[in-house]
This record gives structure tokens, C-alpha cells and sequence, in this order.
């Protein structure tokens, strides 16, 4: 994919972010012609935007599977107990996530970073609530790589208090409840697809510092949904409680 239609893209999908609009259609000239094009229409959304990284979201669909990520705009995340506005979110699911903090820095580095040293970083850990949305109408009947450089259908980030790293919490299927107006919405054992996520750490810095982008310890990682997707069809409050973790919640009006 060439800087022209990076550019276009990005334009088209940071303008329907900034007016929480969707695209009634994506010319096949427009879909990235791998992972790398997609990420690079990432950064585009931002700069278009003038967006800070707040964050990232990263995943895998299996335990060994392959890793997929995207930078969360700063603007993009909110503390728990929020109030968000339904409005603009195309479709709107919710997905209860673990997410990290580091204690380090990791500067920008065209060498690897280790996976040991990326795991004794770990600083603290803490629920989120992740808002998914899309930019494309037609949302999910779209390209895979479409949605990667559509920051992985991100819409939003409710970041619950953070704890001190624990090595012996159960990270690949801890206890959980996930409601919404006191519903139990979970309808699935939980466990996260990618197994236990600080496998995903390592890449995530990698992905990051290779491409210029220091990670730092105010970056909050969130690693992939326990719950699977839930969709509300009304105005409501959705909780999370991971054991272990401080609870998370916040309320669609």
C-alpha cells in the first residue's frame, strides 16, 4: 500500500472518529494490503487527529495464535465509574479485559527487547471496560485488515484502579462478574483466547519501540476481553469485578 492511499484511508477513518459517523463504504483500492499497511494507517488516525497514546490494546484468538495490537488515543480512555454517551458507538460492545502498567520505560530500539525483561517489568494490573465500535458501516462484514487500521474497532477504554503486579494471579481464567443493570451478561466460561496475556507483553513492546514509540509506565495495555462481547440494546450501567482486582464500571446514557 502506497503513502497516497495509507493517507486517504486514515484521513477518511480519523474524520469519522472526530464525528463518531461511519463509512457507508471502503473502496478495495482503500484496504490494506497487509498488517504493516494496516498499522501504519493506525498512526495516521492520530496524527490526523493530533491523538496522544494513552494506551494499547493488544490480542491473539488462541493461545499460540498470532498477536494483533493498536495505540489507544489518550482521549479514548476513561477513568472507572464514567458517564459515556451511547451516541456515535456503531455498534457498541462491551468486553470486561485485564489490563497492564509497566515500571519501566522501554525506549524507542531497533534491538528486541527480551521477554524476561519485558515480564520483570510488569509494574501493576487492573480491570478495564472496553467500548468496541467501528468506522465501517458494515461492521463486522469487513476486511480483518480494514478493521486492524481501524484501531482493532476500538471505541473506547474505562480504566479501573490499578494494584501491584501479582505473578500468581490466575491470569488465564480468573473469577469474574460482568453485569449489566444488575444482569449477568456472561454466557461463556470466562477465559481470555490469547491464554495467559502477558504472553502478548513482549510483542507489544516490540511492536511499540521498533517503530520509534517509547512504552511508558503511564500506558495502560489492556489485553484481550474474559467475557467475550456483550451488546446492550438500551442505556445502562455496565460492572465488572475481577477477583483479585478492584471492580470497574461505567454507565451508557
Amino acid at each position: 500500500m502506497n503513502a497516497s492511499i495509507t493517507s486517504s484511508l486514515g484521513q477518511s477513518l480519523a474524520e469519522a472518529r472526530t464525528r463518531r459517523a461511519t463509512l457507508d463504504t471502503l473502496p478495495p483500492a482503500q484496504i490494506p494490503a497487509d498488517a504493516d499497511a494496516a498499522y501504519a494507517i493506525q498512526h495516521e488516525i492520530l496524527r490526523v487527529n493530533g491523538g496522544r497514546i494513552g494506551g494499547w490494546k493488544i490480542g491473539a484468538k488462541s493461545a499460540s495464535g498470532p498477536i494483533q495490537g493498536a495505540p489507544l488515543p489518550a482521549s479514548d480512555l476513561h477513568p472507572g465509574g464514567a458517564r459515556i454517551s451511547r451516541d456515535g458507538f456503531k455498534p457498541l460492545g462491551l468486553e470486561l479485559e485485564v489490563a497492564f502498567r509497566f515500571g519501566r520505560r522501554f525506549e524507542a530500539s531497533s534491538t528486541p527487547y527480551s521477554d524476561d525483561e519485558v515480564l520483570a517489568a510488569i509494574g501493576s494490573i487492573g480491570a478495564t471496560i472496553e467500548i468496541v465500535a467501528s468506522r465501517y458501516a458494515t461492521w463486522p462484514d469487513v476486511d480483518k485488515l480494514a478493521q486492524l487500521a481501524d484501531l482493532q474497532n476500538h471505541g473506547a477504554l474505562i480504566v479501573g484502579e490499578f494494584t501491584p503486579y501479582r505473578d500468581d494471579f490466575p491470569f488465564v481464567a480468573p473469577s469474574l462478574r460482568f453485569n449489566f443493570d444488575g444482569q449477568d451478561v456472561v454466557d461463556t466460561t470466562p477465559a481470555n483466547p490469547a491464554g495467559d496475556p502477558r504472553r502478548l507483553l513482549p510483542w507489544l513492546v516490540n511492536h511499540a519501540t521498533s517503530r520509534g514509540i517509547a512504552v511508558t509506565p503511564e500506558m495502560v495495555v489492556t489485553a484481550g476481553s474474559y467475557t467475550g462481547m456483550f451488546f446492550p440494546r438500551d442505556a445502562g450501567t455496565a460492572s465488572g469485578h475481577i477477583e483479585g482486582l478492584a471492580p470497574v464500571s461505567v454507565t451508557l446514557y
